[in-house]
């Protein structure tokens, strides 16, 4: 077993304390979600990267900051939709 100690603003701490999360099994699950959502952004870049040659090859357009932003909205927008219907 590892122990960590962390330094926070007091507020934090408190409000913390106050919905349960400093306890050892609140952080674990924290720190387990968290890095379950970094392996998923690192498998999504992967993804985009081995096909990123594809799209150049068959010469589709770039496209702007601003129509991927929209497309992540979309997706989040999909995805939240998606798990309101699973509860």
């Amino acid at each position: 077993m590892t122990r960590i100690q962390i330094e926070l603003p007091d507020a934090t701490a408190q409000a913390a304390r106050e919905a349960g999360l400093l306890s050892s099994t609140a952080i674990q699950e924290l720190l387990e979600d968290a890095m379950r959502r970094q392996a998923g952004r690192r498998a999504a870049l992967a993804r985009l990267l081995a096909v990123a040659p594809a799209i150049e090859a068959a010469g589709a357009p770039p496209i702007t900051e601003e129509e991927i932003a929209a497309e992540v909205e979309a997706a989040r927008a999909e995805r939240k939709a998606a798990s309101r219907g699973a509860r």
